[in-house]
């Protein structure tokens, strides 16, 4: 790579940027493992605060989506991103205390994140939550008992916990919802989450032809990875994203 020219982005590479191993504090009193990566050489300009799939399935910090986000967003769009493993949940950082919930305790875990986040001077937090992680954004995104955030993107919700009185709180406080729907996903298609999400009238719905739940292949993750920042920073040439976030 010449100096001055865009990276050369591939599946597995991971760019320069200052991480560091990262513990959070819930109010009932455990401790949550994490990872928080910075722009090498700059302040972020916004923060991703990420949540992961469902545990029980396979979901934690380093599923592959939030990992390519933590490994590429901060040098390529100057992007905090604070990935952690919710309560109970393990990976190669170590196991969360505490035990899965279903999502309820978990309220806890994004009130942790949410807080951490703004200790650390953080600018701009949205949660980006994954599949599992989206029901905790839209259950838990909103509570008073945490820092505010700017809005929450959501990949490929199944809408299986979130409640109808959920997206009423989120239409009613009016902050931005994006939701990125595979347009093979089995659990809600991008039809159905334009019907769930009218509910919240400043809910963007993307639908992403071919892909599916998980995401699978590199162009999938780099048209993720550029919704997200189209949205976090619409400052940013909202039509151009880095020449190593768009589809190869």
């Amino acid at each position: 790579m010449q100096a001055g020219s865009a990276p050369d982005v591939r599946s597995l590479s991971v760019l320069p940027a200052r991480r560091e191993d990262v513990v959070l504090r819930t109010a009932d009193g455990l401790t949550l493992v994490g990872e928080l990566a910075l722009p090498l050489d700059r302040p972020p300009v916004a923060t991703l605060v990420t949540l992961h799939p469902l545990p029980t399935h396979g979901g934690y910090m380093d599923s592959h989506v939030l990992r390519k986000a933590s490994w590429r967003l901060p040098a390529l769009a100057g992007l905090a991103v604070l990935r952690f493993n919710t309560r109970g949940t393990s990976s190669p950082r170590g196991t969360s205390e505490g035990s899965f919930d279903g999502g309820a305790a978990e309220g806890l875990d994004v009130d942790a994140a949410r807080a951490f986040a703004a200790g650390r001077g953080l600018p701009r937090p949205w949660l980006v939550g994954w599949s599992f992680g989206t029901e905790l954004a839209l259950m838990h995104g909103l509570r008073s008992t945490a820092p505010a955030i700017e809005g929450a993107i959501l990949l490929s919700p199944p809408l299986h916990r979130a409640t109808d009185a959920d997206l009423a709180a989120w239409d009613a406080a009016g902050t931005p919802l994006v939701a990125i729907v595979p347009e093979l996903d089995l659990y809600l298609s991008p039809a159905q989450a334009r019907r769930r999400f009218a509910a919240v009238r400043q809910a963007e719905v993307i639908a992403v032809e071919g892909a599916r739940h998980l995401w699978v292949g590199e162009p999938a993750v780099r048209r993720v990875l550029a919704e997200i920042v189209r949205h976090v920073l619409p400052e940013t040439s909202p039509e151009s994203p880095p020449h190593a976030l768009e589809e190869p």
